[in-house]
């Protein structure tokens, strides 16, 4: 009789044992999975992201040079004299969100008589930009360049921004204003995918 109870004993024991062991497993696997937020419940991930795009704020830009699809050459040492706005963004696979932006920063009058050169960057193959410009043949005339490797992207931290759907491999929603020195003036990440052209062009009056 003794030697049943300490049977059962054992294995009521080895059940709490394993019970309780999968317990704390669940909460350290839930807690460990749980975005970071801050005392504001916004991530701590997105502010880090933001903080680092303020950082480039008042500073020279990081020089770049980049080819559209013909070939033609744009780099920040040429382009000194105007404004830029860079707009780094999805490209290919953000249809029709980022290929609405690029043909409206395009075509919009608001930015005549602004002294701006509008780069949409773009990680696609030059090769294949031409299936989006079939589709939609609005992008043939807007300013479309190509940033290999994503190399440009780094060096502006764009591949880190909130609106990054593609962390760390693709830039996001990303618009940058460098003014006529080639100082970045202006900075907004849009995890919205809206069209921002008035604030942008009210960001160049205040250059």
């Amino acid at each position: 009789m003794n030697k049943n109870n300490n049977v059962s004993t054992i294995i009521i024991a080895t059940i709490i044992i394993v019970a309780v062991s999968f317990l704390i497993w669940g909460g350290s696997k839930n807690k460990t999975s749980a975005p970071v937020v801050d005392q504001h419940g916004m991530s701590v991930a997105a502010n880090i992201s933001a903080a680092s795009l303020d950082d480039l704020v008042n500073k020279s830009a990081p020089d770049f040079a980049l080819a559209d699809k013909d070939g033609k050459l744009y780099s920040l040492n040429e382009l000194r004299g105007k404004n830029i706005i860079l707009f780094f963004n999805e490209g290919l696979m953000c249809y029709p969100a980022c290929w609405n932006q690029i043909v409206a920063l395009d075509k919009d009058e608001i930015f005549k008589n602004t002294d701006t050169v509008i780069l949409s960057v773009v990680v696609d193959p030059p090769e294949e930009w031409q299936k989006a410009i079939e589709q939609m043949p609005e992008l043939a005339e807007a300013t479309v360049v190509f940033d290999k490797d994503a190399a440009i992207s780094k060096r502006f931290n764009m591949l880190t921004t909130a609106s990054s759907m593609h962390y760390g491999s693709l830039p996001g929603h990303t618009f940058v204003l460098i003014n006529k020195e080639g100082i970045i003036k202006h900075i907004f990440d849009d995890p919205n995918m809206s069209i921002h052209n008035d604030q942008l062009v009210a960001e160049i009056s205040k250059l």
